[in-house]
């Protein structure tokens, strides 16, 4: 497991986007970023779930949170305009953001995979990414200093058979990070990395591995010391690297 210990106001006074803030990881990162001082932008397709993410946040005292719905599989390249300008209406500026939403897709061979389920992982899992950080960029720029965080898996390095989509759009993933990390050294105070999070106990493994024992899986608490490093002045010279959770 990833080592280390976050002071109580590591995120104090920052602005945090999470996509997939509803559930899974998404949802324990927005309220542990929550507790740890910063305000919580919560980006989901359900918004009866990001609301009750929502309510747990002000029912801790945490800094109140703002919701965003938003369908990454549907979302025109209008609704990211939207988001990005909602975004410095009500709050100036973005110190984090954390792509965290993804599609599984299906397992199986890939001449067997099926076209349509390809195009809706890859829409969400990297077309979104790249126009969600294309229009929140200058925003990011205007941070003292802003961490964008990745979402990568074991098979966003190495390529493992049946994975299809899901695996391929993570080497997409890591590709943008990289892109990314290179183009804003130097030229702003903006860092990429991305978090390879391991086996977690979330409803994505299950259906990945449905015959698991979720019992023997880190729950997405045990591995949140990563998320807060990433996101905090600590990790301040990391960049382009993925790092593991577990």
């Amino acid at each position: 497991m990833f080592d280390y210990q976050a002071p109580e106001n590591l995120l104090e006074n920052r602005v945090i986007l999470v996509t997939g803030a509803g559930d899974g990881i998404g949802r324990t990162a927005a309220l542990t970023y929550a507790k740890h001082g910063a305000t919580v932008i919560l980006l989901g397709r359900t918004t009866e779930k990001l609301e009750k993410v929502y309510d747990k946040i002000e029912q801790a005292g945490y800094p109140q949170p703002a919701i965003v719905p938003l369908n990454l599989e549907t979302a025109t390249f209008h609704d990211y305009q939207e988001v990005a300008s909602t975004i410095a209406e009500e709050f100036g500026c973005l110190d984090g953001l954390l792509h965290n939403a993804s599609l599984l897709g299906r397992l199986g061979p890939l001449f067997q995979y099926d076209p349509d389920t390809w195009q809706r992982v890859m829409q969400v899992n990297v077309n979104a990414e790249f126009l969600l950080t294309r229009e929140l960029i200058p925003l990011l720029r205007e941070a003292p200093e802003a961490s964008v965080v990745f979402t990568s898996s074991s098979v966003g390095s190495k390529g493992r058979a049946h994975w299809g989509a899901y695996s391929i759009s993570k080497f997409a993933t890591e590709g943008l990070m990289q892109v990314l990390a290179d183009e804003e050294d130097g030229l702003s105070k903006v860092r990429s990395n991305a978090i390879n999070p391991g086996a977690t106990r979330t409803a994505m493994r299950a259906s990945a591995y449905p015959a698991e024992d979720p019992e023997t899986l880190k729950t997405p608490e045990e591995i949140m010391p990563l998320y807060l490093y990433l996101m905090g002045s600590d990790s301040r010279e990391i960049n382009g690297q993925t790092l593991k959770a577990q």
